[in-house]
């Protein structure tokens, strides 16, 4: 796979083979097929995909987790661009005043990805960049920026609802840290990625975490995750290939080792129990 990132928008590429990978954007973001095809799934634990084929956009919301399979279709490989608005950006789009102003009555969307239906404008928008996917052809930064503010209008254009979700400039409310560790602790996070999601300053996290728990954040995901897969596997007959990744595992030669560290005992020794 490749990628490029020009001012705040991606052109990737995949060829031959799938390409998975788990997302999680602190910034709302609009990614477009030009070739194959991606599937999306709006969160682990739901079968609810999304398959955007070429020429097709979908819409992702701010601090939203979704999974990617992109991959080849009829004999073309997987080409796509993704703008990404910062809360920055549409602070200064919305700061000017061009956008028009919030109407306090209109409804944001809820929670999950939005496939966006074909229009004009949107078609518009990434035929004039893909030209771009030529990676000996860099496009300049001003260039890139007023392709973000259109693309911020095409999303105003086709639903008003966009507004309200777009220009939400509330900071988040701290939330529970365990009980966000223990929806997520699958997934892979850095410190600073802890202490956004759950509304707080890296300083806050760090000191809000000692509170709760004598480990560190990363001692504490992994014993977490060692608990997750031995309940898996005792109680629920799961073979070890298929727990140690769903867990949050990369690879089982890791999670052999952690969890015998933990356990005193390898993980295939609890079938036989």
């Amino acid at each position: 796979m490749e990628l490029f990132n020009y001012n705040d928008i991606f052109f990737s590429f995949v060829f031959e083979t799938d390409c998975a990978c788990t997302h999680r954007s602190h910034d709302f973001a609009l990614n477009y097929v030009h070739s194959g095809e991606m599937v999306l799934t709006n969160s682990p634990d739901s079968n609810n995909e999304i398959l955007i084929s070429k020429g097709e956009c979908v819409f992702i919301p701010r601090d939203h987790h979704v999974t990617f399979q992109k991959k080849p279709a009829n004999g073309e490989p997987y080409c796509g661009i993704f703008l990404r608005f910062t809360r920055k950006f549409l602070r200064e789009m919305y700061s000017l005043g061009q956008f028009g102003r919030v109407n306090p009555a209109t409804k944001k969307f809820k929670d999950g990805a939005i496939k966006l239906e074909r229009n004009p404008e949107l078609a518009s928008l990434f035929t004039s960049m893909t030209p771009y996917f030529n990676s000996g052809v860099k496009p300049h930064d001003d260039l890139m920026r007023l392709k973000l503010q259109e693309g911020l209008l095409a999303l105003l254009h086709i639903d008003k609802r966009f507004a309200p979700t777009l220009f939400d400039f509330n900071e988040p409310w701290k939330i529970d840290i365990l009980d966000f560790l223990n929806d997520n602790y699958m997934y892979e996070f850095t410190m600073q990625d802890l202490a956004h999601y759950t509304g707080r300053s890296l300083a806050t996290f760090k000191r809000d975490f000692k509170k709760i728990s004598d480990l560190t954040p990363e001692k504490w995901l992994i014993k977490r995750r060692l608990e997750a897969a031995y309940d898996k596997i005792a109680n629920g007959g799961r073979k070890v290939a298929d727990v140690y990744s769903e867990v949050g595992f990369k690879n089982p030669s890791h999670f052999s080792t952690a969890f015998k560290r933990q356990y005193g005992f390898a993980p295939t020794a609890l079938l036989a129990m």
